[in-house]
C-alpha cells in the first residue's frame, strides 16, 4: 500500500469513529491537543502524525488505537 492510500484509509476511519461519537473536528482537536484545522489535514490523509497522536485520538474517542488501523471493515 502507498503512504498516501494508508494516510487516507487511516484518515477516513479516524473521522468514521469521530462522527459515531457526535464530535466536531474542534472539539476532537481540543481534547487531542493539537492545532486548529490540523485535524482536517488528518482525515484528508495529508499529513502524517506520530504514535502519541494516535494515543491521544483513541484515547478521546473511546476506541483502542488499533481500530483506527483496521481497513478491512
Amino acid at each position: 500500500m502507498l503512504d498516501e492510500d494508508f494516510l487516507k484509509k487511516f484518515g477516513l476511519k479516524m473521522k468514521m469513529y469521530r462522527l459515531k461519537k457526535g464530535i466536531t473536528q474542534a472539539e476532537l482537536e481540543e481534547m487531542v491537543e493539537i492545532s486548529e484545522h490540523r485535524l482536517s489535514e488528518i482525515e484528508r490523509g495529508k499529513c502524517n502524525i506520530t504514535l502519541k497522536t494516535v494515543n491521544k485520538i483513541s484515547s478521546a474517542l473511546g476506541i483502542n488505537a488499533v481500530k483506527l488501523f483496521n481497513f478491512q471493515d
